[in-house]
This record gives structure tokens, sequence and C-alpha cells, in this order.
């Protein structure tokens, strides 16, 4: 079992010299992976309709317009600075918000600065008012998503790339440096509904379940097995994450248990440092309670 932390580069942990505190603290205490989120403009909870998946009121608990939340390459980027082993992942970035080259680039970019330790967690954005703003159609999003990262595939593998869709073209192109990871880093797809478990198999290396209990994790595993199987792919390859965000607290050993024996390979825990006012102190409780006895799992 690996454990990550979720949500740096946001809110306290946005402040240069935390981010770096919190980098080397987690790897000190054997954290696997550090996951920054992805908004590029936020909305006070008044000025947006659009419905947050994971939040019984549709709101983003804690993260109000006027939030820190760093560009997740560049926080990951300074992450792999401090740090020499940590996995660095995008928890999640908002791929059809996004120009596929500019993404392929800093994608690699960030997995040769950090000697191959990117992972790559895509998802398909649910902040319509976000995409307005950034002049991006809402509307077939996922189809966008779906189009982008075969794009970035492309650009990543092949030495003269090109490639022809809807919505992504572009002539005989030169895309250096390639990723140390090979073919590329692991596509790690969010989002828990059934489209969403098949990205994950027809065109990602992975899933990173987001505010998912261990029975919700246990029926989308279930899921995706089907559909791998369906598909003539073999599911073991497959990189299996959750973050339980506000499900099954307090995260325990047990409960650490009870995710692995349903086949989750990485559970994401919340970054504790938003209100911990020793950084130190507040790691040290999850390396003592949480991390060190996970290995043995």
């Amino acid at each position: 079992m690996n454990i990550g932390l979720f949500a740096v580069g946001a809110g306290r942990a946005a402040r240069p010299e935390v981010l770096a505190q919190l980098a080397r603290k987690a790897e000190a205490i054997g954290c696997e992976s550090l996951f920054a989120p992805e908004h590029t403009v936020l909305f006070p909870p008044e000025n947006y309709t659009s419905a947050y998946p994971y939040a019984d009121d549709g709101k983003i608990s804690g993260m109000r317009g006027d939030t820190d939340l760093l560009d997740p390459f560049l926080a990951l980027t300074w992450a792999a600075a401090h740090t020499t082993t940590l996995r660095l992942g995008t928890g999640i970035c908002l791929v059809p918000q996004r120009n596929p080259l500019i993404t392929a680039k800093e994608v690699a970019s960030l997995d040769v600065l950090s000697g191959g330790r990117c992972l790559f967690g895509v998802g398909i954005g649910w902040l319509k008012e976000e995409f307005e703003a950034l002049g991006v159609p809402y509307a077939r999003r996922a189809a966008r998503t779906r189009q982008y990262v075969e794009a970035m595939k492309v650009l990543w593998t092949e030495e003269d790339p090109q490639f022809h869709s809807e919505f992504c073209s572009f002539a005989p192109v030169k895309l250096h440096p390639k990723p140390v990871q090979k073919p590329h880093p692991p596509i790690l797809f969010g989002g828990e509904s059934d489209p969403a478990l098949r990205r994950v198999v027809e065109v990602g290396d992975g899933w990173l379940g987001f505010n998912v209990s261990v029975a919700e994790a246990a029926s989308a595993i279930a899921r995706m097995r089907q559909l791998a199987a369906e598909a003539g792919r073999d599911f073991d390859t497959l990189d299996i994450g959750v973050a339980p965000y506000t499900k099954e607290l307090p995260i325990t050993l047990e409960t650490l248990t009870r995710y692995r024996d349903v086949g989750v390979q990485r559970v994401v825990l919340m970054n504790p440092t938003t209100r911990a006012a020793q950084i130190d102190a507040a790691l040290d409780d999850i390396g003592n309670t949480l991390v060190h006895p996970a290995q043995a799992l």
C-alpha cells in the first residue's frame, strides 16, 4: 500500500517554504507521492451554479475564489527540487481546458526535471463557469479529453509526431525532451461514473477515485475488471488509487487494510498542513499512525 498526500500547492501549502518543508517531510516519513490540484480560476460560492460533485451542497469546501492555488506543474516541480523519491502527481489536471501540445511539454518537462517521477492525473472538469472564462466549450469535454490524451501520447513517443482529429490537429512537429518514463508517465483518470471508468481502461494507465468509500472503491474496481476483460486488457497492469476525502474518516491502519483488500494500491490522504501550526508534527502523526505500518501491508 502506497500513501500519498493531496492538495499540495493549495492554501498554506502554496507558500514556497511550506511546500518545500511539506515535500521533504513527506518523503522522510515514507510517503510515496504528492498530488496537486488544478483550477486556473475559481469563484466565490455565490458566483457559480455548477455543482461540485463531492459535496452535498455542491460547493468546494475551504476553496473560495481568493484561495491561493498554484499551477500544479510549477508546484510539483518545486517539490521535485526538494526531494529525490516522491512521485509527483496532478490531482487532477483539467486536460480539456488546456492546449494539448503545451500540456504535453509541461508533463515531459516535469518528468525530466524530477528524474522520471511524474504521475499524470487527468480529469474532464466540472466547473462550467471556469470553462466559459477560459473560452473553452464545456460541451463534449469528455471527447475532447480523450483526443487530447491520444495526441499527447503521440507527442511523447514519436520522433515526428502528427495528429489529426476533431479537437486537435497538427502537422509533423518536434517535441523534446521526451519523458524519462517510457512510453510516457502513467495516465491516471479521475472520475467515478461509468464513462470515467471506461476512460481508465480504454485510454489510461490507472484510476484515481476521489471521495470514495471502501464499498464504492470495490464496486468501481469490479466494474473496471469487467471492462478490462471485455477490452482484452490485463486489469492487473492498472494503477489503482483512491483519495477518501470525506469518506471513511478517520483513516486508520484498519481502513487502509480494507482498501487494500478490495484492490486499492494507493491511498491519497488530505494534506494536514492547512490548519496545523507545526507541519513536522502534523506529518509525524501521519507517519507514526499510518505510513510506516502501512508499508507492511
